[in-house]
């Protein structure tokens, strides 16, 4: 444990900001889940929400640093693609 009172802060602070990282990336890969689900049961208009969803956290995720670019890019073209190819 830090004697200091700024080390003191700055654990407090990283610890709030793994948390927060940590829900964006979660919800992130719930949203995935949920969006593929939705693909294996053909609902449509169910896949899309959740596409405009994941596509709008993905990029946070990137504007923070947490997830890399082309990493986030071949995710959501990948779901792209699948959602477009539904019948």
């Amino acid at each position: 444990m830090p004697n200091i009172k700024s080390s003191k802060k700055a654990v407090k602070v990283i610890a709030k900001k793994t948390e927060n990282n940590h829900e964006l990336k979660a919800r992130i890969k719930n949203l995935i889940k949920n969006c593929e689900k939705a693909i294996a049961a053909s609902d449509k208009e169910t896949a899309d929400s959740l596409y405009k969803d994941i596509q709008k956290n993905i990029d946070k995720a990137v504007s923070k640093g947490l997830v890399k670019s082309n990493t986030a890019d071949r995710q959501k073209a990948r779901l792209n693609l699948k959602v477009k190819n539904m019948k």
